[in-house]
């Protein structure tokens, strides 16, 4: 397992290579090895009882090997949720800072369309948006993670802006990481601008921090 702090390039450096070799990992998974990690972590989110009383969720459409959470959110028969995907706010909020905006996702019913990086994304309805602080949980996608909550994104950016100073908001939610096992590192850099994850479900199991 990998430390970036101990691999003798500086952080961005390291962290850049780091993120391309495990994204290769993951895209390097067969679609049966991606359907058993789906079906695992469906699991852990059903029995957890964050998740079940949570009645607002962020969720993500999978996307470059990432865990896909079709099956894992939307089973028949489960206590009923309203899902919200993320989409890039700076075309449509110029004079925003670039981060998400979620806004409530049917799998039947919902238009998506392509953003800037060929990311599935809701078509812009305005009053089906919801402030990201509104949300009881969300699930965010990574690139890596380690045992003390630190998370590595695609390095643009959007949640961790998205989610930056929560803590100190009136409602926070509370961000669970979804990843394989193999994304795992064993210590990222603790950097001012990553947003900590609160816990991370994998197919070995859902371990919460905070």
């Amino acid at each position: 397992m990998r430390n970036v702090l101990n691999s003798g390039l500086d952080n961005r450096s390291g962290l850049k290579a780091l993120r391309g070799e495990l994204r290769a990992a993951r895209r390097q998974l067969s679609a049966k090895q991606q359907r058993m990690v789906a079906r695992s972590v469906g699991r852990y989110l059903q029995c957890d009882p964050i998740y079940q009383r949570a009645s607002r969720v962020g969720i993500y459409l999978a996307n470059d090997g990432e865990v896909d959470l079709s099956a894992a959110v939307f089973s028949p028969g489960k206590a009923p949720k309203t899902f919200y995907l993320p989409l890039l706010s700076d075309a449509l909020r110029p004079w925003e800072p670039t981060r998400l905006l979620f806004q409530d996702y049917d799998p039947v019913r919902s238009t998506l369309i392509k953003n800037r990086y060929g990311i599935d994304e809701p078509a812009y309805a305005p009053g089906a948006v919801l402030a990201a602080s509104m949300l009881d949980v969300v699930l965010l996608p990574l690139v890596g993670f380690d045992r003390r909550g630190n998370r590595l994104g695609m390095g643009k950016g959007y949640y961790d802006r998205t989610f930056a100073n929560s803590g100190i908001r009136w409602r926070q939610p509370t961000l669970l990481g979804v990843a394989h096992s193999l994304q795992e590192v064993e210590q990222l850099p603790d950097t001012t601008w990553d947003v900590p994850l609160d816990g991370i479900v994998t197919e070995a199991g859902l371990v919460w921090w905070r």
